[in-house]
């Protein structure tokens, strides 16, 4: 029995139950037809018969007193009784006939003796006595009737008499027959009953031990591990169903993978929070040590100025006096020691603008990005010359530094113009497009443009693409676009898929609450210089 299922047990109980109801229904179905059986012999037949028995009885009393009156009278109207009392009798008795059945058998011979004697009485006492008063008269009648003997009449009524009381016999029977048949009904019913109230009682025995209490206790197992006692082991032993004692071992077994996990879990919180502790020493250490460069870079280049000033000068005091007077040799020196003090003036002055970004800050504020190209472009005059052309279409307001953004854009445009092909004037268009919730800006030349290759090495400090006799440059230009675009939360590539020119993208975050425009080539606006 233990290893049977939970449903397998509650199947066998409700097959039991439904067995035993099953038969209870056959035998009250046999038992309730038979009851139907008695019901209708009452009520088609033995009572009927009974009926007609009482019938018989009076017809066969209305034929004596008919011949009484007969012979008294000898008038043939006193006659009628008797007629129609054999009439009615023998109507009766053919009533009686037709309700017999084979296992009548003494109600059937009781039938035929009453025939029997009334055929006798009829021979031997009515007919004889009408065929005298038809032929002797009145008188005559009345003699003989008086000196006849009234046994034959009286042997009639006790056959009645016995008919009717096996009548009554067969309706006793009949009708303990249908008693039997109802008190059958209801001990059906009451087994019935308690067959149901047993397997209900069954049902409930086996639902509590099997269901609930074992649930019960899983649960309160179950209780303790969400409490966090993930290491009690939870009993399957005492699970009579192995329906539940499979559920409480997949429980247990859950329990364990859980335990398992979260040892795993513990472990790596444990080396994650040395990893971050890790971390946050060495961001605390690079921290402390790009403050300490930056220092550094700005003390050093701060204090490399005075002597890098005084070098130049004295350089150029020595190229404007002496030039001409030395040897050819003497003045080439003269000319390296003059151009590498400026280049170096140029090298500290970048290098300056570049830790300043995001270092000394002004605050965010929103920058019109048309005005900031008009700026740019005046600072740039010069350079780019009658024959450069500048352009940008409707550019947004940002959120940002102004003087650094101009500083981004005359980069961009520094670089455009700079590098600018031979006996070609130079064309530089700005634009921008929103995506994202970002400003994509592109800035696009016809220059000599970049190599694939050096896609990502342009925007490294301090990395030159050509020499420095052939641009002049410190190559720290892309570098400060860069920063400058990082410190206002975007990023910046460089475009290879042109087929001339130079092509460079970066993104600025779209103001919070800023509705975004739907770009319409019918209302770009269009500035050329």
């Amino acid at each position: 029995m233990r290893t049977w299922t939970l449903r397998g047990r509650i199947f066998a109980l409700c097959l039991a139950a439904g067995l035993l109801l099953s038969g209870l229904g056959v035998v009250a179905a046999v038992t309730a037809a038979n009851n139907n059986g008695h019901i209708d012999n009452l009520l088609d037949r033995v009572g009927p018969m009974r009926t007609s028995g009482e019938a018989l009885n009076t017809a066969l009393v209305n034929q004596e007193t008919g011949i009484r009156g007969y012979a008294i009278t000898g008038e043939d109207r006193t006659l009628e009784p008797y007629r129609r009392g054999r009439a009615a009798a023998d109507e009766q008795i053919a009533l009686i006939e037709g309700l017999l059945q084979p296992q009548d058998a003494e109600i059937r011979a009781a039938v035929e003796l009453v025939k029997a004697r009334a055929a006798k009485w009829r021979a031997d006492v009515a007919e004889p006595l009408i065929e005298t008063v038809r032929t002797q008269g009145p008188e005559a009648a009345q003699q003989r009737f008086d000196g006849s003997d009234t046994r034959d009449f009286d042997q009639l009524r006790q056959a009645v008499d016995d008919m009717q009381n096996r009548i009554i016999v067969l309706r006793a029977a009949s009708a303990d027959a249908a008693r039997d048949s109802s008190q059958t009904m209801v001990v059906i019913e009451i087994a019935a009953a308690v067959i149901i109230l047993i397997t209900g009682v069954l049902l409930l025995l086996l639902l509590d031990r099997l269901v609930s209490r074992p649930i019960l206790h899983l649960a309160g197992q179950v209780r303790q591990v969400a409490a966090g006692d993930y290491e009690k082991h939870i009993d399957t032993s005492s699970y009579g169903s192995p329906d539940l004692a499979g559920l409480a071992e997949d429980v247990d077994r859950m329990r364990r993978q859980i335990a398992s996990e979260l040892s795993e879990v513990r472990m790596a919180r444990q080396q994650v929070e040395w990893i971050n502790q890790q971390l946050q020493s060495q961001a605390e250490e690079l921290t402390r040590s790009n403050r300490d460069l930056e220092q550094f870079a700005y003390v050093a280049s701060h204090d490399l100025q005075e002597p890098l000033r005084k070098v130049a000068s004295f350089c150029q005091l020595l190229q404007r006096r002496y030039a001409g007077q030395l040897d050819e040799r003497a003045d080439q020196y003269i000319g390296f020691a003059v151009d590498g003090a400026s280049r170096m003036q140029r090298l500290i002055n970048d290098l300056l603008a570049f830790s300043r970004i995001g270092r000394l800050t002004s605050g965010f504020t929103d920058v019109d990005l048309n005005k900031v190209l008009d700026d740019v472009r005046s600072q740039l005059e010069t350079r780019a010359g009658e024959d450069a052309e500048i352009s940008w279409d409707r550019l947004p307001t940002v959120e940002g530094e102004e003087p650094l953004l101009t500083t981004l854009f005359a980069n961009l445009i520094g670089n455009s113009l700079k590098f600018r092909r031979p006996d070609v004037p130079p064309v530089v268009r700005v634009t921008a497009t929103v995506e994202d919730r970002e400003w994509k800006v592109n800035v696009r030349d016809n220059g000599i443009g970049i190599e694939a290759e050096f896609a990502d090495k342009v925007f490294v400090i301090f990395q030159r693409l050509h020499a420095r006799d052939a641009y002049e440059g410190t190559g720290i230009g892309l570098a400060i676009v860069k920063k400058i675009v990082e410190y206002h939360g975007g990023r910046v590539w460089l475009d290879v898929d042109v087929p001339e020119g130079a092509s460079i993208w970066f993104t600025l975050p779209v103001m919070p609450g800023m509705e975004l425009p739907e770009p319409e080539p019918a209302d770009m606006e269009e500035t050329t210089a």
